[in-house]
Parts: structure tokens; sequence; C-alpha cells
């Protein structure tokens, strides 16, 4: 009996095409190996291209002072070049990796240096097999996907990724008696009940339980940064507006904390959503750095202008500097 056409094998609805070089990758497939697709249907799911969006989005604001743009996860990622960028600045370590790498040899060498390094920081977080050095070298993008999803959950719990992403994934097997196909539903994202858990804080009980005091509370917040923004020559009027881009909320942590930040690690006059984005993500990660964010907040909350959680960076930094004056015998 002849081996069923792949067509068959797939159970591929009527209406959609399989492309020609993965119907003949598939009949040349070498005996005892696997080999996995994305059917159109799971690449056009509206969820599916959301996080995509929302993982290079993020990438972008994160490595936009290095001025590296990534449009493609499929193929900007498999070199390890981004990759490489990209955890040097979110686990703040120096990777002794080669910066440029022009050779299929060198840049699948540069990736294992890189996954390397992430395999270590991850281990307790994720099984590294779903995202192996052959599987992003070969631009497997759901291996991308989980590799940037497990950076994300590591280094930036607070990206708001999209619940619950769930594909349709094809395997197929090229046995003795000819190529094996199976239908697996792979999740790449986990419940939105895992948000609905995180703890409260002092802001949540305030603008659920008292909101009349939410007022009383910015006044004072407002006349603390005013006092100490004075001597730049600065004031704030609207907190929920004035800190969106980050420029006043770094000025006022250097301030504070004695910072001095340079001209070039921030956005002085920010004209874009993603240049105010990296400004305030500048700034929580010096709050964090500094013990002073004991709730996580989320960079594109400030940027929205969401007054919750903006008064509560404020309050982070008014609760630090307002105790110690007090201690100190200062108004």
């Amino acid at each position: 009996m002849e081996p069923e056409p792949l067509y068959n094998l797939l159970q591929l609805p009527k209406d959609v095409a399989w492309p020609a070089e993965e119907e003949e990758e598939g009949e040349s497939l070498p005996q005892g190996e696997k080999k996995r697709y994305l059917p159109p249907s799971s690449r056009k799911d509206p969820k599916f291209v959301e996080l995509q969006k929302v993982l290079m989005e993020w990438i972008n604001a994160t490595l936009l002072p290095e001025h590296i743009m990534v449009r493609s996860l499929e193929e900007d990622m498999f070199d390890g070049l981004v990759l490489h960028h990209l955890f040097q600045k979110l686990a703040g370590l120096k990777l002794e990796a080669e910066e440029i790498a022009l050779t299929a040899a060198s840049q699948r060498h540069k990736l294992e240096v890189v996954l390397g390094a992430v395999s270590q920081s991850l281990q307790a977080e994720e099984p590294q097999d779903v995202w192996s050095v052959d599987a992003i070298f070969n631009k497997d993008l759901l291996a991308t996907l989980h590799l940037l999803v497990a950076l994300a959950r590591c280094f930036q719990p607070n990206l708001a990724l999209p619940p619950d992403i769930q594909v349709e994934v094809i395997t197929i097997e090229s046995t003795k008696s000819g190529l094996k196909s199976e239908k697996l539903v792979e999740q790449l994202t986990g419940s939105s009940m895992d948000k609905d858990q995180a703890p409260k804080d002092v802001f949540d009980e305030l603008f659920k339980l008292a909101p009349e005091k939410v007022g009383a509370v910015k006044e004072a917040i407002v006349s603390f940064v005013n006092q100490k923004l004075e001597r730049l020559g600065l004031s704030v009027q609207d907190p929920d507006t004035q800190f969106a881009d980050g420029v006043i909320l770094l000025l006022l942590i250097g301030q504070l904390e004695g910072f001095f930040l340079h001209l070039k690690e921030f956005y002085l006059t920010p004209s874009s959503p993603a240049e105010m984005l990296h400004n305030v993500t500048l700034a929580l990660a010096l709050l964090k750095d500094e013990g002073l964010l004991s709730h996580p907040v989320n960079p594109e909350d400030i940027v929205n202008k969401d007054a919750k959680s903006t008064l509560r960076v404020l309050y982070s930094l008014f609760y630090k500097h307002k105790l110690k004056a007090n201690k100190d015998g200062r108004p």
C-alpha cells in the first residue's frame, strides 16, 4: 500500500494549501526525525499575532538606546545578535561573545554562548528544551516565542502579555512506513488568573475603600515633590499626566537618591511612546535597585497616565524621604 500523500496525512482543510517547500522538506525528512510546522490558521490567529507584537514592542523599547530595531521575531532573532544585547540589558551582565558574527558557524557559536547564559539565569524558571540552539538557529518561531516569554516573565514580570495563548502545531515524523503526522496544542502564555492573584497594597485598598481620601494623599505627595523640584525650577500640578514621559520622574529620583543621569541615558524631550516607555522603565529600574518598589509597577501604566500606578511610584519616594526628613528633625 502506497503511503498517503502529505496533504492527507496532515488532514489540512481543503481550502488551505500547504507551502510547496515544506511539503518537499517533509517528504525528504530523514527517518526517525521530527519536524513541526505552524499551519496558516495558527499564524493568523489574532491572539498569536498580538503576542508577537507585544514582545517586539518590548524588545524595541528595551534596546532603543542601542538603536536596535526588530521587525520580525522569526527572521531577526536566530543569529544571536539581538538576544545578546537583550539579555545583557535585562540581566546586567557582560557576555564574552563576538559582537558581530558574519558566518553561520560564528553566528551559531554566538547563539550557544547567549543561550548558555540564559539557561543559567532561567534554569529554575523554564525547561530549555523548548528553545534549543538548533530550534532558534533554524528560525523556529515557537521556540523563539517560548524563549522571549521566559525572559519577560523572569526580568519584566509586569509586561502585559496576552493570556492563554495556545496554538495548534503539526508535527511530522519520518518512520519506516512513511510520514506520520500529529496535531498538538502548544501553550505559550499562562492564564489571566495569574495576574488576578497579584498581592494588593495600600493603594489598592485606598482606591477601593476610601476613594474620597485619594485627593488628600495626592495633594501631600505633590507638595513634597514640588519642594524637591524647586531647586531645578520645575513644578508639578497634575501628577497623573506630568510623569507619563518619565522625564520629571527621573530628575526627581536623581535629586532624592543622588543619581547623576547622563543625557545619553534617557530622552530629555521624548517624542514617541517608545521613548517615554524607555524613560519610565529606566526610572522604575532605578527604584527597584534601591529597594523602593514593594509592589510591582508596569511602566506602560505610567505612560498611559494610570493614576494609581503613578501615585504608587511617587509614594515610594515620599515614604522614604519624608520619614528620613522627619527623623533628622527637618520639615
